[in-house]
């Protein structure tokens, strides 16, 4: 990877604007009181486990096609929420990088027959190489609405440095929709468009099922695909299974 020649912040200053952005979102989401004290019943705290046969992250394999495994808390109050994920990841060509942490916060307000979530994500990658540069903040903007039996929606996110040290600004739109045939199940698709500075701009789909086992346990089969094979086999089509486990 080439190391950008630009006066901008770096990845590390990225980090730190995103890591002070979620700190002041947690404060005040989590510390802010409700209208009537009888109803402060405190922050819902949930957790989550999985074990998947792939990461794919926007239609693109982040672990090489191999397994992968990952767990994360989430923390509510009100329309606040904020969280943490973690899990392995293996990138071509680069035998060092073994982790993604996620750390994210935002609010999930219901205005105009909308459900909206407008946040802050910060990625951090463990083992980088030195001037790789991986680390990068996205905000976020998404929307979703019930019609009929199905819910469809979209989301954009936008990044002032994205991944790696080629990188500069970047935005991800995306419009998805799910449905439930049937009791238990729950079919979902989605197609987004990844733009970047570099030349490396590719559109994603994926369409799949989920079927909920248990009340904490869920199983996700799913085809992803990119229309960019050419950058690379991380952007090949592909079928990743995965179990969830919340609790």
């Amino acid at each position: 990877m080439r190391k950008r020649n630009t006066t901008k912040a770096s990845g590390a200053n990225d980090a730190l604007f995103g890591g002070a952005c979620l700190v002041a979102i947690i404060a005040l989401g989590l510390c802010s009181s409700p209208a009537r004290a009888e109803e402060n019943t405190g922050p819902d705290v949930a957790f989550n486990a999985a074990a998947a046969s792939d990461y794919v992250f926007r239609g693109v394999s982040q672990t090489e096609g191999d397994p992968a495994i990952s767990a994360g808390v989430d923390v509510t109050q009100g329309a606040f929420y904020a969280g943490a994920w973690a899990g392995n990841v293996s990138f071509a060509g680069d035998a060092d990088t073994d982790a993604e942490i996620d750390l994210y916060a935002g609010v999930r307000p219901e205005f105009a027959g909308f459900n909206w979530d407008f946040g802050l994500v910060s990625y951090f990658y463990a083992g980088q190489p030195d001037g790789a540069d991986y680390d990068y903040v996205e905000l976020k903007a998404a929307t979703s609405r019930a019609v009929g039996p199905a819910t469809l929606g979209a989301a954009i996110y936008w990044s002032p440095d994205f991944f790696g040290a080629a990188e500069d600004e970047a935005t991800y739109a995306e419009i998805n929709g799910a449905i439930s045939p049937a009791d238990k199940w729950t079919l979902s698709a989605a197609v987004g468009r990844q733009w970047v500075s570099s030349d490396f701009d590719y559109t994603t789909w994926n369409l799949g099922a989920v079927y909920q086992m248990t009340d904490h346990l869920a199983l996700d089969v799913r085809y992803f695909d990119t229309d960019e094979h050419g950058f690379g086999s991380a952007y090949d089509g592909r079928v990743a299974a995965s179990v969830k486990a919340t609790f």
